[in-house]
């Protein structure tokens, strides 16, 4: 059976649950990345979701996570793919009603920093960025990476001169050579490390403890009065994951897949090996939804407290993680 084949017939076996309540939505808006290819998006180009969900659902393309968090606080934005735990963390803990839903996505490898390439600095000698000028998008995934591997190194991080600016931009202005060090993800990272060298490979960083994954996210509203949508909605993201991870079906995903994340598919086959989309079984399971990530949100908002970018963490971060939507979804 095709990719196509499998997800249609996934969105026939949601069309039998007769019973399910009409949606008081008649459309969505759901935020992701471009350069961020993933296998959703073979998804979201045949319709796929629309049919599950019995809306239309329309895409918005976001540079920051920080950006997807706003979007969904003035309700424009209901959903968002792959959303930095960090960013999510900062939207929670300063009282934005946000949900994690499911995790999207796992990649030690595609999230990282970069120091120029002439100021021949390592990890054998990283103190030396004391003083440097760092580019950065604040309150990402990429700044919590960036804090932890200045600690992990001993680099007082008040001695830098940080400046905000999204990873696209980052590449830019590291290629330009303004910049000492530069971090960021996906396309942006590749065009970064044309120009520098990384200090810490993902597996070395993963030793730290340092965790790179993405959530998909939500409005707990949203999430509380639709729930048999949202459970859609993981299902078709989950069959998606499910047929990229059987291997079977890749090249006929691929090109579709690089296509909608603005890539050619070298570029794109490049960066989805390093990634990791979990099962529902392993997202339920301890290391994920089960705990694991409620542990490692609450050591991000530590680390984001102590680095002075939020004044207080949330006692617990339990209640921002609802598995519900995730479960029903297992069972459709």
């Amino acid at each position: 059976m095709t990719s196509r084949n499998l997800l249609r017939g996934a969105v026939a076996a949601l069309a039998l649950l007769s019973a399910a309540p009409a949606f008081a939505q008649e459309e969505i808006t759901v935020g992701y990345f471009l350069e961020w290819p993933m296998p959703f998006q073979f998804a979201k180009v045949n319709g796929t979701y629309d049919e599950a969900l019995g809306v239309k659902v329309n895409w918005r393309a976001f540079d920051t996570g920080t950006a997807m968090s706003a979007a969904m606080a003035s309700g424009d934005v209901q959903i968002s793919v792959s959303q930095g735990v960090p960013p999510f963390v900062n939207a929670t803990s300063a009282g934005q009603d946000l949900q994690v839903i499911d995790v999207a996505v796992s990649y030690a490898e595609n999230d990282n920093c970069v120091v120029r390439t002439d100021l021949e600095i390592t990890k054998d000698n990283a103190s030396e960025l004391a003083g440097k000028k760092v580019a950065l998008p604040v309150g990402s995934a990429a700044h919590y990476g960036f804090l932890k591997q200045m600690e992990h190194f001993g680099v007082d991080v008040a001695s830098m001169e940080i400046v905000d600016m999204a990873p696209p931009d980052g590449a830019a202005a590291f290629a330009q050579g303004s910049l000492d060090m530069v971090c960021g993800w996906g396309g942006s990272l590749r065009r970064m490390k044309e120009h520098g060298n990384v200090l810490l490979t993902g597996a070395e960083k993963e030793e730290l403890g340092l965790l790179v994954f993405d959530v998909t996210s939500a409005n707990a509203s949203f999430v509380a009065e639709n729930p048999d949508l949202v459970a859609k909605f993981l299902k078709v993201t989950a069959d998606a994951n499910a047929a990229w991870n059987e291997g079977s079906a890749q090249a006929e995903m691929l090109p579709v897949i690089a296509q909608d994340a603005g890539m050619d598919e070298a570029a794109t086959a490049e960066t989805m090996a390093t990634f990791v989309f979990p099962s529902v079984e392993e997202q339920m399971g301890p290391k994920w939804l089960g705990g694991g990530a409620q542990t490692f949100m609450k050591g991000v908002a530590e680390v984001f407290v102590t680095a002075g970018s939020i004044p207080a963490a949330l006692p617990d971060y339990g209640p921002t993680v609802n598995t519900g939507p995730l479960a029903a979804a297992s069972a459709l």
